[in-house]
């Protein structure tokens, strides 16, 4: 069975837009970020793309438990799920790596991933919970959500060996970046970049506009592993947020965000730095890429697409790994 072909968006204003055009291509399923500090209210745009959509599925990709109530991610769901039928809805949900990091808070702890996963589906059951010492339940009468149970698959977006775990004992299926995680029968991988036309320079204006957002990744990462030593210049990238403040530094950190590069990255992000971490391939290259992921585990590609011209990425890379 070929691999799955979704995206991913780092939600915008124009989200809804980018969820009909991917449809329109044949992409599977729209994920949306949830990171209130970078972008729009995940749920609104979930919504005004379920307004303009048909067919593609809609989710999450991912959402952080401690932004909301789980009552509240509930009635949430219930309301893209009266718009879009159940059969259109998937929910993401992980430990808020960038979600809380860019709100100066570390990642959640698991186990509070557990428990709010756990309480989540009993809500969506129509079952009451406990749930900071209240209990709740969802009492929507007809017409203000729909029917209990409001069935829905959740993947787990999962980080070593706890978030697995996790996964395989709560989910439906598993979200994993940059690489896919094996031993599931659903494991979506997130993947950035951008297709070059014949003979382009990976160094090239429009090149970096499309998949620079995606090299800032690789640093961040290795900050948060004490592995900046292990990437071109990582000890350099460091020392160009040196002057922030350390209380405020995760703000500049994430400036732009997967959006695009901002101004203190920038000398750092390379043609080079992009074709070498595959974010900047060749139509064949990508087409090779998707095979390696899918012999890695993977059996759905989520491509996020950036820049000025977003139908034209998300058309390319469809093009592309489709051959």
């Amino acid at each position: 069975m070929p691999i799955t072909l979704s995206c991913a968006f780092a939600t915008s204003d124009q989200s809804h837009e980018h969820a009909r055009i991917a449809e329109q291509l044949g992409y599977r399923r729209a994920w949306f970020y949830d990171s209130p500090a970078l972008y729009p209210d995940v749920w609104v745009q979930l919504c005004r793309a379920a307004e303009r959509t048909t067919t593609i599925g809609l989710g999450t990709g991912v959402m952080v438990p401690s932004l909301r109530h789980p009552m509240v991610t509930a009635a949430a769901i219930g309301t893209l799920v009266s718009l879009a039928g159940e059969e259109r809805v998937a929910v993401g949900i992980g430990s808020g790596f960038t979600g809380r990091l860019t709100m100066g808070q570390r990642p959640l702890k698991w186990s509070y991933v557990r428990s709010y996963v756990t309480a989540l589906r009993a809500l969506l059951r129509g079952e009451q919970v406990e749930w900071e010492g209240g209990i709740v339940e969802m009492m929507h009468p007809d017409g203000y959500a729909p029917r209990r149970p409001i069935t829905v698959p959740i993947v787990i977006a999962a980080a070593g060996p706890k978030g697995i775990a996790a996964a395989h004992d709560l989910g439906d299926g598993v979200f994993g970046a940059p690489m896919p995680i094996a031993g599931f029968d659903w494991s979506v991988v997130l993947t950035f970049g951008t297709v070059l036309e014949d003979g382009e320079d990976p160094g090239a204006a429009r090149v970096l506009a499309a998949a620079g957002h995606a090299a800032p990744v690789l640093f961040h990462y290795a900050l948060e592993n004490q592995q900046l030593g292990l990437l071109p210049n990582g000890e350099d990238w460091a020392a160009a947020y040196a002057d922030v403040p350390a209380n405020v530094r995760h703000l500049a950190l994430h400036d732009r965000h997967l959006i695009a590069i901002n101004d203190r990255d920038r000398p750092f992000v390379t043609g080079k730095l992009l074709a070498d971490n595959d974010f900047a391939l060749t139509r064949a290259g990508w087409r090779e890429r998707a095979q390696v992921l899918e012999s890695m585990g993977a059996t759905e590609i989520a491509y996020q697409p950036a820049g000025p011209d977003i139908s034209r990425e998300l058309e390319s890379f469809a093009a592309a790994v489709r051959g």
